[in-house]
């Protein structure tokens, strides 16, 4: 008996009605869909009580368990929404802090699943920070396989020579291993006097390593002073979102996104049709 019921539910499960379970759990932000094959795989996710296998399909009915903790599932595929967020600085990028200090979930409004941010930006950084409630597209955009560019603003404190410049982009080495810029280039605002002991460079990094950008410019001496991050993959900062604001990708830029990291862009969903009020079915009731 126990055997048939566990036919049937493979069988339900391999219905095209069904969604990929590896899907299911990417969409959850546990990992990319490939690290969940994995894990199916190895035995570590469970569907009904049961051990899953590579190839099952779950229904919203269906109870989901990885490493034995139980996956939310929702009913449908909610709308995938990202957000792009001018972060001042004084935030922390974490959901909650100990010493209470303000953080960048605060702001954000209520969605279905759960908001991931896109990377950090620490504490005295500001800047583009995005957010996504698809755990698969913010682990692409964040895996170091996938190379996606993150353009800085920094203000430097102290003199920069070519020899410097040549040597980040040569490649330095850092306590966690080698590290480089793939640009830098000298950006000086017009709303900036022009300071030697105050420049303004702009910088590419392909990684997203722990306040890479700063370290990299201390291995030559010299500090960080303000550092403003003004893009991410194909996202660019809007010159006039003020800081402590944000805004939603719309349909078209949500897919460039999605491509740039070799995803499948989420269908677009059509709005259902503006109904005016009015008054079918007799309108108000009369007074008597």
């Amino acid at each position: 008996m126990a055997d048939q019921e566990g036919n049937n539910l493979a069988q339900e499960n391999d219905s095209p009605q069904g969604e990929k379970l590896q899907k299911v759990l990417a969409r959850a932000g546990i990992g990319s869909r490939r690290e969940m094959e994995t894990a199916i795989a190895q035995g570590r996710v469970t569907v009904g009580g049961r051990t899953a296998r590579l190839g099952d399909r779950v229904g919203p009915r269906d109870l989901v368990e990885f490493d034995g903790r139980l996956i939310q599932r929702v009913h449908r595929q909610p709308p995938i929404r990202v957000l792009v967020y001018n972060k001042p600085e004084g935030e922390v990028t974490t959901r909650s802090d100990p010493e209470g200090r303000p953080t960048v979930f605060r702001r954000l409004p209520r969605t279905p699943g759960r908001w991931i941010a896109v990377g950090r930006l620490d504490l005295n950084s500001q800047g583009l920070l995005l957010f996504t409630n698809d755990g698969e597209l913010a682990n692409a955009l964040m895996h170091p396989s996938k190379g996606v560019e993150r353009e800085y603003a920094c203000r430097i404190r102290g003199e920069v020579t070519d020899d410097m410049v040549a040597r980040m982009v040569e490649g330095v080495e850092l306590e966690d291993g080698p590290a480089h810029f793939d640009v830098v280039e000298s950006a000086m605002p017009l709303d900036e006097p022009t300071q030697s002991a105050n420049a303004w460079f702009h910088v590419i990094v392909s990684e997203g390593r722990k306040r890479e950008v700063r370290r990299l410019w201390e291995s030559q001496g010299v500090t960080v002073s303000r550092l403003i991050r003004v893009r991410y993959g194909p996202i660019v900062m809007p010159r006039d979102l003020r800081q402590g604001k944000l805004y939603e990708l719309d349909d078209g830029q949500k897919a460039d996104l999605y491509n740039h990291v070799g995803l499948e862009p989420p269908p677009v969903r059509k709005r259902a049709p503006h109904r005016p009020r009015g008054r079918s079915g007799g309108g108000r009731r009369r007074r008597k």
